[in-house]
């Protein structure tokens, strides 16, 4: 029974043994919620996607959920409490030692699906034809920019466009600070989406135009063009007569069948809430399940979203040696940070924690969702490309452009980007927004390509919304469908900077 004017509310609680579950709508005091046989009262205000306590805990408890330990309150709490930033903290600090304690993934269904794509000559299958502008450095953003608007419209419909990449760097660099601008430029130079590529230097630049094409390495050097616009008289022009000669090159390029294995998928959340972890993250972790049991490749990145978490993710590494690279790969994060002197575990952001995120273990824990339960084949450290199929994790920071770039520079060919605050951003590669929740796809249908909210009307509904998702990523892949970050012709890069700046 409840009681009188009591308003049933709704509550996800993730794990049998959790101590808290979320508000799916947001809880007045008085409000009763039912979790496995019993009600709790609401207390107090609690905001959508933030958490109730479901048992009474004391000042020093861990608190769990997915399962884990999400932090350790400052406070007690009653049941029906309030459970965020006021009364639970990190328990998260420094570098930790790690042993090998492998799991075994449970067999998932394969994606035994076919899309169409451009195979290219070093047998990596592209999801567009696009020529692709890439500068050497920022002071010619402007000429790529410009090259680009002029080809799109002279090329239309003859391939799927022309994209330029506008970046602040390349001059002025140093060191590693260097080679990472010249790493991710090069991986785009071979990217398949690429059918051609137009690379511009400026000549006088630290990130010189025949250091930048070594770094590319055995690229197809047909369907490549480039020169400094210091040596030519009208560097448009000489841009445009170039793109003439790629797009000959590339007129015969036709899509053909090939198996879902073909495909390379990068998975990212940005802007997350309460609701990541456990709507769109999952569900793209179940894609990821699918992609890598068929042979495919994902990869998964941000680092400093997986501390707190990482354990998860290190023992379902495929060898010890894996394993090992995973442990140094974290550690040498951490201390990436205590060289600048900042705090490790300095998340959530604002944003997060005003959708419902608390801690960087809950932040990470939601996050690792997008691995599924994937084998971890490989490790790849900032600039690398991807070589091995199954899970590989990307050395990068949590930023969303910075990170979304280094997986398609990696050789992602689409990008699933799951958000429950929602956001503009696109990159390279077509990049399919999933909402956690169905008011920010209501709110930002022209952000928006997927709704995951749905499964917090009806969780049971997973597979088949995975099932609808994978068809429209197989569509997108194919050509069929274009993403909202296509048709809003929002395509970026960045690029990580870590190093002196001259």
């Amino acid at each position: 029974m409840t009681a009188t004017g009591a308003r049933l509310a709704r509550v996800v609680r993730v794990h049998p043994d959790d101590d808290v579950a979320v508000a799916v709508d947001a809880l007045e005091p008085g409000d009763v919620v039912t979790i496995g046989g019993a009600s709790v009262t609401a207390r107090e205000q609690i905001p959508a996607g933030h958490k109730i306590a479901l048992r009474a805990l004391h000042t020093g408890d861990v608190v769990h959920k997915y399962g884990w330990a999400i932090g350790r309150l400052t406070a007690d709490v009653v049941p029906g409490a309030w459970v965020h930033a006021h009364n639970l903290k990190t328990q998260l600090e420094g570098t930790l030692e790690y042993r090998y304690e492998p799991t075994h993934a449970p067999a998932s269904a394969p994606a035994d699906r076919t899309w169409e794509g451009y195979r290219r000559a070093d047998g990596r299958v592209g999801t567009r034809n696009e020529v692709w502008v890439i500068n050497t450095v920022g002071c010619v953003n402007w000429a790529a920019e410009k090259i680009a608007r002029s080809a799109n419209e002279r090329f239309a419909g003859v391939i799927d466009g022309v994209h330029a990449f506008a970046h602040p760097y390349g001059c002025s660099q140093l060191g590693d600070d260097l080679g990472h601008t010249r790493q991710v430029l090069a991986g785009l130079m071979r990217h398949p989406n690429a059918g051609g590529v137009l690379v511009l230097g400026l000549g006088c630049e630290n990130n010189q135009l025949d250091a930048l094409l070594a770094e590319a390495g055995d690229v197809d050097r047909s369907r490549i063009r480039f020169f400094n616009t210091q040596d030519v008289f009208d560097e448009v022009q000489s841009g445009v007569a170039a793109l003439n000669e790629l797009v000959e090159r590339m007129r015969d390029d036709r899509r053909e069948t090939v198996p879902a294995s073909a495909l390379v998928l990068g998975n990212k959340c940005g802007g997350s809430d309460g609701f990541s972890g456990i709507t769109a993250n999952p569900l793209v972790g179940r894609i990821a399940d699918r992609l890598t049991g068929a042979g495919g490749t994902v990869l998964l990145t941000e680092v400093p979203e997986m501390f707190g978490a990482e354990r998860m993710l290190m023992n379902r590494a495929a060898t010890e040696a894996v394993y090992d690279e995973v442990a140094a790969m974290v550690n040498s994060f951490k201390e990436y940070f205590l060289r600048h002197g900042q705090p490790v575990y300095e998340n959530p952001s604002p944003g997060n924690k005003a959708g419902g995120l608390t801690t960087l273990e809950e932040k990470s824990l939601g996050a690792v969702q997008k691995g599924g339960t994937s084998t971890v084949t490989s490790v790849l450290r900032y600039g690398q490309q991807v070589r091995v199929p199954g899970l590989a994790l990307l050395e990068s920071p949590g930023n969303d452009g910075v990170s979304s770039t280094a997986m398609v520079a990696s050789g992602a060919t689409v990008l699933c980007f799951t958000t429950g605050r929602g956001t503009p951003l696109g990159f390279p590669a077509p990049t399919i927004k999933i909402a956690s929740n169905s008011e920010i796809a209501r709110k930002k249908p022209h952000w928006i390509d997927f709704d995951a909210g749905r499964l917090l009307d009806d969780p049971g509904t997973m597979e088949p919304l995975a099932d609808e998702l994978l068809t429209y990523l197989l569509d997108v892949a194919s050509g069929r469908q274009h993403t909202n970050n296509e048709r809003n012709d929002v395509r970026e890069i960045a690029i990580w900077k870590e190093g002196v700046t001259l």
